[in-house]
């Protein structure tokens, strides 16, 4: 039996399951536990949808996500916890999920296979691809919120369908999501559109100190709590910050660097074409794919910035630019 028919047959013995994704939720983590749970509700089960914080701004227009529970811990027992794009359990932020069988539903390397089920399918480019997949074997028909969740899922995690893990079944899907009712401009427009002013006021304070390297390839973006609260915005309005200088042509390869405590910096990194930003990544405790990825470090910012500037230079020069 394939793990995917494993999900299907405890989905369809149990009653009541719990889902969940990674920290600082991005579209795919949103999307995917969405529609998983709205397909799982279509069969009349009981699907609650926690997260350890409320979603961002940009995320609380969509079908459901208004009912999202934030809590940092779960004392309920269900049938099942499904945990989406998460490499390690303690990525979600939240205890007491393993007192329930986890099913570990993943689509990045790295991986630790920490559930009762582990389906791992590193050649899909968003998470969404596997609930679409888990969604048709549970010969659940896509409706309306269904289909928004898994083109939210899709869109994102794809850059917009800029990444180069895209394959013909990414647009396959988005194609029979788009059938099923989703409205890509909306979907787009709301999660990109729909900035506050501290968000306008973050990103531009943020590229205004950005620091590129002597070739002009590779870029260094770095906030910290004092400069974020100076703008009058939050680290959720960073969303989607670090792809605006891989939209100057000869940039290939940029890390971008939040202040998370004393000494501690949330990096995430982006690449275009095959540089490998995700084997840096991971030599650094953390994971993701070749183009989109993320860990954290210690350090004072100078030392930091320097060191990331140095592999994403080793990457380039290994890596073909798209």
């Amino acid at each position: 039996m394939s793990e995917l028919e494993r999900i299907v047959s405890v989905v369809r013995a149990g009653r009541r399951f719990v889902l969940t994704s990674h920290q600082r939720p991005d579209g795919d983590a949103i999307g995917s536990a969405m529609a998983a749970a709205l397909a799982l509700r279509a069969l009349g089960k009981e699907a609650t949808v926690i997260f350890d914080a409320v979603p961002p701004a940009s995320l609380q227009p969509f079908p459901g996500v208004r009912d999202i529970s934030a809590a940092a811990a779960v004392d309920d027992v269900y049938d099942g916890a499904l945990i989406m794009e998460c490499s390690s359990l303690e990525r979600t932020g939240i205890v007491g999920l393993d007192r329930s069988p986890i099913i570990n539903i993943d689509h990045h390397p790295g991986n630790t296979r920490y559930g009762a089920i582990n389906w791992i399918d590193e050649t899909a480019a968003a998470c969404g691809e596997l609930v679409y997949t888990l969604i048709a074997a549970l010969d659940v028909p896509l409706d309306g919120a269904i289909a928004t969740h898994l083109y939210l899922a899709v869109l994102t995690d794809t850059g917009s369908f800029h990444f180069s893990h895209i394959t013909p079944r990414t647009f396959e899907i988005a194609g029979r999501t788009v059938e099923a009712g989703a409205h890509p401009q909306w979907i787009a427009s709301t999660h990109y559109n729909s900035n506050s002013l501290g968000r306008v006021r973050i990103f531009g304070a943020v590229l205004n100190r950005m620091k590129v390297d002597a070739t002009g390839r590779t870029a260094v973006l770095a906030i910290t709590q004092r400069l974020a609260d100076e703008a009058g915005g939050t680290y959720d309005d960073t969303e989607g910050l670090i792809n605006f200088p891989l939209t100057v042509s000869e940039i290939e390869a940029v890390a971008f660097l939040k202040e998370h405590g004393p000494r501690t910096w949330r990096v995430s990194l982006r690449s275009k074409g095959t540089i490998d930003v995700g084997a840096i990544a991971r030599a650094h405790g953390g994971g993701g794919h070749v183009n989109a990825a993320g860990c954290t470090v210690e350090g004072e910012l100078p030392m930091l910035e320097d060191r990331f500037f140095q592999l994403l230079g080793d990457a380039v020069r290994t890596g073909q630019p798209g």
